[in-house]
């Protein structure tokens, strides 16, 4: 465009390069996103990248994995794979509304050949590390189709090894739990150097049996429960007998000891009236003879006598007791003593009493004997 004194002249030729350079200018920013767009993508958060180079002298798999984020590369030469790193859960299941649709459960053998049917569950996580190393040998960037091929092989094997030693009735009680912890101990073992993480290995339903099988183990368990009962029982009336044989017993040495203290109480009973009796024998003189035959006197006289005198019984104690009379004194004077309360008194005797002295107490009856006149 050119200006003339007041005329202006438009120049066709400067107006078509400034359109050309536009567009040749906008065709750069196009083909610059385009390819920018190419040769740049996005790993997801629970992925990991996996740089493959395509040529070189370094093509292959690269050691290194990608984290999480915008990765740029050369589209020409290189490949990001994406792989992921999260828990996956597999189930491996019979019925066919859960996992996949069709039986997947896993079968093995017991040692005694016995077919035992279970589905199971698997819950794993690919290390992020040693993810460039398992896309390496399996060349498969879907893990769920490794975890259906090689892992479910692992599994099964592991589950076939440990039921391979245990009897089936152990397998489908107590033992369904250590066979589970060694088989895992089997797949992490297996599976630990391609960088799988085994979180979690578990039956998801009851183990299936033979009919017949698990009739034949319902009567070995019913008879082992009817044996523990039968022992139980046994056990129960042995201690019922031990009781009943302690409270015989029991009842036995109460009587023996109610049976001693009253023969001992007859006994000391015994012996009290006998030492009552030997007192009031070795208490008999003339004068406690006059007093009891006065004590017994009813104060009339006979109504027929032989002659002028009362008629009164005269006894001679030395023939009753045919003892000396200092014999008998001393035995009197013995028993007394051993009468008296000594408990009460609380003093040994001394020597000094006078051995003449009546006791502080005498049976009912009993008069001592007075003291002979020199």
């Amino acid at each position: 465009m050119a200006k003339t004194g007041n005329t202006v002249h438009f120049n066709p030729e400067g107006v078509g390069g400034f359109l050309r350079k536009g567009a040749l200018t906008l065709g750069l920013l196009v083909l610059a996103m385009v390819v920018g767009s190419a040769s740049c993508t996005r790993v997801d958060p629970g992925h990991v990248g996996i740089r493959v180079k395509l040529a070189g002298t370094a093509r292959g798999v690269q050691d290194a994995p990608i984290v999480a984020g915008w990765v740029a590369y050369n589209p020409i030469t290189e490949m990001v794979v994406e792989f992921p790193t999260s828990v996956q859960n597999i189930v491996w299941s019979k019925d066919i509304h859960e996992g996949a649709a069709a039986d997947e459960s896993i079968t093995f053998a017991s040692s005694e050949g016995v077919t035992v049917n279970a589905d199971v569950g698997l819950a794993f996580h690919v290390e992020a590390q040693r993810a460039p190393r398992l896309y390496a040998r399996f060349r498969q960037r879907d893990v769920l189709v490794l975890a259906h091929g090689y892992v479910r092989n692992v599994v099964r094997e592991a589950l076939n090894e440990g039921a391979a030693v245990m009897p089936v009735q152990q397998i489908y009680g107590a033992g369904k739990t250590r066979l589970l912890n060694e088989s895992l101990q089997r797949v992490v073992q297996r599976l630990g150097d391609d960088g799988f993480v085994i979180d979690q290995l578990t039956f998801n339903s009851a183990l299936r049996l033979p009919d017949n099988v698990v009739a034949a183990i319902n009567r070995a368990m019913e008879a082992t429960q009817n044996a523990i009962q039968a022992e139980n029982r046994v056990r129960q009336i042995r201690a019922e007998a031990e009781q009943a044989v302690a409270q015989a017993r029991g009842a036995a040495e109460a009587a023996r000891q109610r049976a001693q203290g009253e023969g001992d109480a007859l006994l000391i009973r015994a012996r009290s009236e006998a030492q009552a009796n030997e007192i009031i024998r070795l208490s008999m003189n003339r004068d406690v003879i006059a007093y009891r035959q006065l004590e017994r006197w009813d104060g009339h006289l006979p109504v027929v006598t032989g002659g002028g005198n009362v008629p009164m019984m005269t006894l001679d104690t030395t023939q009753v007791l045919q003892l000396p009379e200092a014999e008998r004194r001393a035995r009197l004077r013995e028993l007394l003593n051993a009468a008296a309360p000594a408990t009460s008194a609380g003093a040994t005797p001394t020597g000094n009493e006078h051995t003449d002295a009546v006791p502080p107490a005498l049976p009912t009856g009993v008069v001592p004997a007075p003291a002979p006149t020199p």
